[in-house]
């Protein structure tokens, strides 16, 4: 047994969701379902970001208190829980949980105690979107390349941190391989940024230019804990680090897997900022960090503040979580952007779901419910569907491992098209009419095929739990005899009108 600690990002909560961080809360919680499905200790956490600069100033272009405006945004990201099928274990909000103030205080104290921390004046760009410093040279025609917008010179006096101390040793551990990036393209990236050289960063902010919103600076009431030092300490906090330490010492200290599920645009600070406070405070590193690329519609990416937002409770509404989260999984490339348009999502739904897994499962039950009565004789399952079925687990473990949804996928896709292939060659309707001619040999062929048909339904059922854990209940409940009897064949997918 392994013991998996798995967490997504923490967005702001600015806004209601949106898609793209529903593609990474759903693919968080397939690695979780994954590891419990092999018997590994999991816990999945996920929360929201509340102490951002970022919430403030839309709860004031809304007219709305920012303490309301965050508690129903966060509200809105904590329900997301129901309508895509998600496994958290645990969910933290920055502003509201208790937990966290007094671990973000703990880490600070740590860091400052390693001398680590220190005053100065500073001038620079700063993009509100991202919550964080630019360069010129980082600039795209004079403008922040994520969010596309001029930043605002800044000029204040805030705490730094000793980024610069760590270099080394970062560099050190992602190079071989102890703080392991996935895909390898992103993993060069930071190497490259590392070796172009890492600057002290700024770790605080005024409380006028906070707006008073944020965790004050232990010993310092003027300023407020920058909101990167204070949204990444989550993963802590949400441990009671700063408290009893049972849950740290369980899932971070005790963990043989500390793993983040991010997007690209936090990959720095998840990457280079988090690892040095870590080895700072004096404690251990991530194991992995598995970083996804973007969704976008028309292009463009998707994201809460622009007119590209999809709204992920409204589709699962319309199209059901299923069709949500096959879509999610099955065409999302490991490396790239994905654009969504309901049409794909709908026919992939239809083709995939309706079509294939559904067909499938219905097919066969009706078979044996036609030629056997609904009762499959359990002895007799041979041939060569069991050897896909065997081979199937492992190739998704591989996948899953380098955050690669589509090939895993693939992989559960072809117990569909080996037991499609299956029918057509043994061509059961055949042998049952062989069988009522009096064919021995064809009545036992029958038995055969259709037992194997069955068993490798409940293997695909199985299988499936991880991605679509609704349809898979419902797979497993469709082809598991109750006192020997399949219950009647019923549509698993109805075909979905876009």
């Amino acid at each position: 047994m392994t013991r998996v600690y798995l967490t997504t990002a923490i967005p702001y909560v600015n806004a209601a969701p949106h898609l793209g961080f529903a593609l990474e809360a759903v693919q968080a919680d397939v690695l979780a379902r994954h590891h419990r499905q092999r018997g590994d200790e999991v816990r999945l956490l996920t929360g929201t970001d509340d102490n951002s600069l970022k919430n403030v100033l839309a709860a004031q272009a809304a007219g709305v208190p920012v303490r309301e405006f965050v508690d129903r945004n966060a509200e809105a990201f904590a329900a997301l829980r129901g309508p895509l099928a998600l496994s958290c274990d645990d969910f933290i909000r920055t502003s509201r949980d208790p937990r966290h103030e007094t671990g973000v205080r703990r880490l600070w104290h740590a860091c400052a105690a390693a001398g680590d921390l220190y005053r100065a004046r500073y001038e620079g760009l700063y993009c509100v979107g991202c919550e964080h410093y630019l360069t010129e040279d980082e600039l795209d025609g004079g403008c922040c390349p994520e969010h596309r917008v001029p930043p605002t010179r800044i000029a204040e006096e805030n705490w730094f941190f000793r980024l610069s101390r760590y270099a080394d040793r970062i560099h050190e551990a992602i190079a071989c391989g102890r703080l392991r990036i996935e895909p390898a393209g992103r993993r060069n990236e930071v190497l490259s940024f590392i070796e172009g050289g890492l600057r002290d960063f700024s770790v605080s902010r005024s409380q006028a230019r906070a707006r008073g919103w944020g965790i004050s600076v232990p010993g310092d009431d003027g300023q407020v804990v920058y909101v990167w030092w204070d949204a990444l300490g989550n993963y802590l906090t949400s441990l009671d680090y700063g408290g009893d330490e049972r849950a740290y010492q369980t899932w971070w200290a005790g963990a043989d897997r500390r793993v983040h599920v991010i997007g690209k645009g936090v990959l720095r600070f998840h990457a280079v900022y988090w690892p040095a406070m870590l080895l700072s405070a004096g404690l251990p590193l991530p194991t992995d960090i598995l970083v996804h690329d973007y969704l976008t519609v028309d292009g463009r990416k998707i994201s809460k503040s622009s007119g590209t937002r999809v709204d992920p409770v409204e589709l699962v509404h319309r199209y059901g979580t299923d069709a949500v989260r096959w879509w999610l999984l099955r065409e999302v490339p490991r490396v790239g952007d994905a654009d969504f348009t309901v049409a794909r999502m709908v026919g992939r739904a239809n083709e995939d779901l309706a079509g294939g897994i559904g067909n499938l499962v219905n097919r066969v039950v009706t078979m044996v419910h036609r030629y056997r009565d609904g009762r499959p004789d359990p002895a007799r399952v041979l041939g060569d569907l069991p050897e896909t079925c065997r081979a199937v687990p492992e190739v998704v473990a591989e996948a899953l491992a380098d955050l690669d949804f589509r090939r895993a996928i693939a992989a559960v896709w072809t117990i569909v098209e080996q037991a499609n292939r299956y029918i057509e060659r043994e061509r059961p309707w055949e042998l049952a009419r062989a069988e009522r001619a009096g064919d021995p040999y064809a009545s036992e062929r029958l038995n055969d095929c259709l037992s194997g048909l069955v068993e490798a339904c409940r293997f695909l059922g199985e299988r499936l739990a991880p991605f679509l854990p609704d349809a898979s209940a419902r797979v497993l409940a469709q082809c598991t005899p109750v006192g020997g009897l399949l219950p009647p064949a019923e549509p698993l997918f109805p075909r979905i009108d876009a």
